[in-house]
């Protein structure tokens, strides 16, 4: 009696480096690896929003409140 690996053994030949080290041509070779994060400059991580959008935010709240308060204004004076 002969043991075997399974049913259905696979036909094609085991993959990786062939018998010269290189790649055979049925096979895509491994990717680059630097394409990693770690390239590149250091940019520390910010946290919440930087200065000029709140300052935007900030000077627009104040144009709306102050014209609301000037039309009150001159709505009490007629």
């Amino acid at each position: 009696m002969t043991l075997s690996n399974g049913p259905d053994p696979d036909p094609r030949p085991p993959s990786g480096p062939g018998p010269g080290g290189g790649v055979p041509p049925s096979e895509t070779p491994p990717a680059e690896t630097g394409t990693g994060t770690g390239t590149g400059p250091y940019r520390p991580l910010k946290r919440g929003w930087s200065t000029g959008p709140l300052l935007i935010l900030a000077v627009t709240v104040l144009v709306f409140a102050l014209f609301f308060a000037s039309y009150g204004i001159l709505l009490m004076t007629r």
